[in-house]
């Protein structure tokens, strides 16, 4: 599949949820979120990340400038959902992997998958505060043994995507970076309701609900500038 150029950010167009989950079952790797602030904001750093790995379009901005390119049947595939659709689909035939958060909520994700899913089988699990490279070491070793299908890491672009391509190094796996993704799916974090979320403004909900956001997202003027002029 061809990947499309943002700003020097190597965008996959998947046209359906299914498309990527195909996709991602037949070649492994790595799935990055591509959202309008990694674009605008790509550095040569985090340009290489995402470009030797799965950028897939998480966001309306993202969604926006693919369909000015003419990619008209290009969707939204929101990362906090996608990775529960991987676990829906596979979880009878893969094993899992998941590492994020604090304590008490990774405890309470697993928990809650195998309330949701009966069958799934979780192969291991840890909190997100890997502190040294004796701890990154000593986990690299465990899902290097355990051999998991599927690996989850919430801990925030781009430290989740440093760790995923260190672990890829030993082990061949789908991988998912999900930022606060367990957070959302244990109710600590509450989204967006369905409309906001459907209408594309999920990120104005997040700014009704935490004003101070406003210096982050400033960003978005910049970008709908882009968008009008077709810098992308």
């Amino acid at each position: 599949m061809e990947k499309i150029s943002l700003n020097g950010v190597e965008i996959y167009p998947f046209t359906s949820e299914e498309q990527l989950l195909h996709y991602i079952n037949q070649h492994k790797g790595i799935l990055i979120a591509i959202n309008a602030e990694k674009i605008l904001h790509a550095t040569e750093q985090t340009r290489s990340i995402i470009n030797r790995n799965v950028g897939y379009c998480d966001g309306a901005g993202a969604m926006l400038a693919l369909k000015q390119k003419g990619f008209r049947s290009v969707c939204k595939i929101p990362g906090c959902e996608l990775w529960l659709k991987i676990v829906r689909r596979f979880y009878r035939e893969k094993t899992f992997y998941l590492v994020g958060s604090k304590t008490q909520v990774i405890e309470e994700t697993v928990n809650k998958l195998r309330q949701e899913f009966k069958d799934i089988r979780i192969a291991g699990y840890r909190d997100g505060y890997i502190k040294t490279e004796d701890d990154k070491e000593r986990l690299i070793a465990d899902i290097v043994e355990k051999k998991p299908d599927v690996v989850f890491v919430a801990m925030g672009s781009p430290k989740q995507e440093l760790l995923m391509e260190k672990i890829q190094e030993r082990h061949n796996a789908i991988f998912q970076g999900l930022g606060g993704s367990f957070d959302v799916y244990t109710g600590h974090v509450k989204r967006a309701p369905k409309w906001w979320v459907e209408h594309n403004l999920e990120f104005a909900y997040r700014l009704i609900k935490e004003p101070k956001r406003i210096k982050r997202q400033i960003y978005l003027i910049k970008y709908a500038c882009w968008l009008i002029t077709k810098k992308l």
